[in-house]
């Protein structure tokens, strides 16, 4: 079983140090701010190392204290995450309420183009909604576009290669392979090769290539493989890489066997102590 960030000594003992001050009333809005983002970072670090419940518990801790001090832009990410949480268990109709909930509290501007992006457009493209995940899109482009500074480069948490990502994993769930290659494509391009960014956006181009070209599809894969260690591969990465060897199931090829025998020979994120995988 994996180790469950919510009941690590070291999370409760910093926790136990604060209680007194962030109970209600106890503390200024701007430690709870605080607190309530190290919560959504924990949630993420939780989520990408596939501890689920973990990640759910510590984004609803992070979600009740962007309420309680006021937080739009914490509260709109964290049901966002939440949104990506849920719909990575294949609770399509939890995952959208969370995203439709994110979506509703972001403040205009790029925060409002992330959660039409990253939660409604994926959520809505799975579901097979073809003309709802359309319209999110549009939204998000048009928020993008909104705010002066939403394409600069290096903006954590959303850019022009996130976007064309999930713009990518989009068309891949609705059926339009071509579409989905140009998209990853472009967003693999302005990525630094061996980020995280990179391995996404290369194997959802192997997912879009796997039927018409299942032995390039299989190098890809066999290419993030050899450039990200296991220790610093992705809950994300992960599933990816397993939805590419289902793709690749009834396909005869050598590079097609290779990357079979390496994932199953992949250890796991963490083991049952919580350490990452060597």
């Amino acid at each position: 079983m994996l180790h469950h960030l919510s009941y690590d000594p070291s999370v409760h003992a910093t926790r136990d140090l604060l209680a007194e001050m962030l109970a209600p009333g106890g503390a200024s809005a701007d430690l709870q701010r605080q607190v309530g983002r190290l919560s959504a970072l924990l949630g993420n670090l939780a989520f990408h190392l596939e501890d689920f419940s973990g990640a759910r518990t510590h984004l609803g801790t992070a979600s009740a204290y962007a309420d309680r001090c006021g937080d739009a832009a914490l509260a709109a990410w964290t049901y966002g995450a939440l949104s990506m949480v849920t719909r990575s268990t294949g609770n399509l109709t939890t995952a959208l309420t969370y995203a439709e909930r994110g979506a509703a509290a972001a403040p205009r501007g790029l925060v409002r183009a992330q959660l039409h992006a990253w939660a409604l457009l994926p959520t809505l493209a799975q579901q097979g909604l073809d003309r709802e995940a359309t319209s999110a899109l549009e939204e998000g482009l048009t928020e993008l576009e909104a705010d002066p500074v939403g394409e600069a480069p290096g903006r954590f948490g959303f850019d022009g290669a996130e976007l064309a990502l999930h713009q990518a994993e989009a068309h891949l769930a609705l059926g339009r392979f071509d579409q989905a290659c140009s998209r990853a494509e472009s967003s693999a391009a302005t990525c630094t090769i061996g980020t995280p960014g990179w391995a996404a956006a290369t194997l959802v181009l192997a997912q879009a290539e796997a039927s018409a070209q299942p032995s390039d599809a299989a190098q890809r894969g066999m290419d993030v493989l050899d450039r990200i260690p296991p220790s610093r591969l992705r809950s994300t990465a992960r599933t990816r890489l397993k939805r590419l060897d289902n793709l690749l199931a009834d396909r005869p090829a050598d590079s097609v066997s290779d990357l079979r025998e390496r994932l199953n020979t992949l250890p796991p994120p963490v083991d049952a102590h919580g350490a990452a995988s060597a």
